[in-house]
């Protein structure tokens, strides 16, 4: 490995997945994830970690204002959530019929759909 090169996990979660968070301010709050960041391991969920962002006043929005925006939240405060039952799981891989890497739920056994 070179000097300046990270080394990226895998991740638990992904784009499109819904999850449910399991610490924090927003606890038992389920949502879609929006957008993924493996170097910060970090991700924005839909309706999650709700801020309020200060706007100042510019020429397309010439009053300002204060504007609620989701900002990122630690991917180890999120559970996967089951397709087949709605509970939170663990996330397993493993090889299908295909020989294609796919993702399952712990609970259910039942495989995991991305999107």
């Amino acid at each position: 490995m070179k000097k300046n090169q990270t080394v990226v996990k895998k991740l638990h979660v992904r784009k499109g997945d819904t999850v449910k968070v399991i610490s924090g301010n927003s606890k038992s709050k389920t949502g879609k994830v929006l957008e993924v960041f493996p170097d910060k391991n970090r991700a924005i969920v839909e309706g999650v970690n709700i801020v309020s962002k200060h706007i100042k006043p510019s020429a397309s929005n010439p009053n300002g204002g204060i504007e609620k925006t989701e900002a990122p939240i630690h991917i180890s405060n999120l559970m996967v959530v089951d397709p087949s039952s709605g509970e939170a799981t663990r996330v397993g891989r493993k090889l299908d019929e295909n020989g294609k890497l796919v993702r399952y739920a712990k609970k259910s056994g039942e495989v995991i759909k991305n999107g």
